[in-house]
């Protein structure tokens, strides 16, 4: 039969005397697709940005966080990726926006004397600052008029001017939840116990992730429906951020068919290691890993990573553990992973992608070989039996 004008016959086309399979790939300069936590995440999207500000990007950030907090919808690492792209991100805490005042929050405090027993309200320890109140209300009343979080993050994109596609994991609520291995206090007075399931927020920013846990459950993700598997699929090259591999990537990765495409598609698939030298940079990713049974290393997120990573980035100071993680069957880059300026950050987008490229280019000679080794086959076999007929 005839494809694009290009003879062809089962699934194999042949232009021009190059043999080469019948699937439709990814052009070059085409789009990376980036699975995305909070704020290592936002940094290596920024580092990207910097590097090539004309790379089409799609960002698939975790849900997994989301919260109701004051009758408010709180989708905190999304929020965190677009005010870092915006420049808006506050410097030192990582997170909301800078330059911001806590007015709204302190006068909760006012209200805090006549709350009933029994009562959650109002919520104090989840600080939101007056300007971030503004994302926090818009959020809310477009969901209320029936808008998916997709479209609402793409509104707040659009009004932060931002070229990057942000896309939440899943229009679906999924919710991640962690069971606490101790009992947790909050001034001096128990209020979880041993055993108890909390959500994300409860136990990141009240017990300030200080507490043991025993395991991390993410609710809902197994009926939830996955955004950008297309996108996933038709990718050039696949990133998987700097973020907490337990809690951030995770529940992306427990979506119905995640993990199923980025397997397919394991060889154009680059982890940047969150672990180096034994610990995070921020947050408890270390000790979660520990608590939960892995190894708090570059190598044990390797593990982690191996069955749907083909190549990761390590830091210098794991260079030690590139064999192991070889073993893996996983290609390992050492480079200075720590963005600790903006030359830092696109030295670390560069090789990253670049690595990516590389992979990507394996791949695709793998495969185009791969193709005309069975065409070739089959021609024998097809001369072999008109001789012998």
């Amino acid at each position: 039969m005839k494809h694009n004008g290009v003879a062809s016959d089962n699934g194999v086309v042949r232009d021009n005397g190059v043999v080469r399979d019948n699937v439709t790939r990814p052009s070059a300069g085409g789009e990376t697709v980036v699975l995305a936590g909070g704020v290592g995440a936002a940094r290596m999207l920024r580092a990207m940005q910097l590097h090539d500000p004309t790379r089409r990007v799609t960002a698939i950030v975790n849900t997994g966080d989301d919260a109701v907090v004051n009758g408010l919808f709180i989708s905190p690492d999304v929020d965190t990726v677009i005010y870092t792209l915006a420049g808006a991100i506050d410097p030192t805490r990582g997170w909301g926006l800078s330059g911001e005042s806590w007015t709204t929050m302190a006068s909760l405090a006012h209200y805090a004397k006549v709350r009933p027993a029994g009562s959650a309200a109002p919520n104090d320890w989840f600080n939101l600052g007056d300007r971030d109140l503004a994302t926090h209300l818009y959020r809310t009343a477009r969901l209320a008029e029936g808008a998916t979080a997709s479209a609402v993050a793409s509104e707040l994109a659009q009004a932060w001017k931002l070229a990057c596609r942000i896309v939440p994991m899943s229009d679906d609520r999924v919710a991640t939840q962690v069971v606490l291995a101790d009992d947790a206090s909050v001034d001096g007075r128990v209020v979880y116990r041993a055993g108890e399931t909390i959500t994300f927020q409860e136990y990141f920013v009240r017990l300030k992730h200080a507490v043991a846990i025993r395991s991390v459950d993410f609710v809902g993700a197994s009926h939830a429906h996955a955004n950008c598997l297309v996108e996933l699929q038709n990718a050039e090259q696949i990133v998987i951020a700097p973020s907490n591999p337990l809690v951030s990537i995770a529940p992306i990765r427990a979506l119905r068919g995640v993990d199923e495409v980025l397997a397919a598609r394991r060889d154009v698939v680059v982890a940047v290691s969150p672990i180096i030298g034994g610990a995070a940079l921020k947050g408890p990713a270390d000790r979660m890993l520990r608590e939960l049974g892995h190894e708090a290393t570059a190598l044990g997120v390797a593990r982690i990573y191996a069955s749907v990573c083909g190549t990761f980035v390590i830091d210098v100071a794991d260079a030690a553990l590139a064999s192991d993680i070889e073993q893996l069957g996983v290609r390992c880059v050492v480079t200075n992973t720590i963005m600790s300026s903006d030359d830092a950050a696109r030295q670390l987008a560069e090789v990253t992608l670049s690595a990516g490229r590389s992979a990507a280019s394996t791949a695709a000679r793998t495969a185009t070989t791969g193709t005309a080794a069975r065409a070739a086959s089959a021609g024998t076999a097809a001369r072999a039996a008109k001789s012998g007929s």
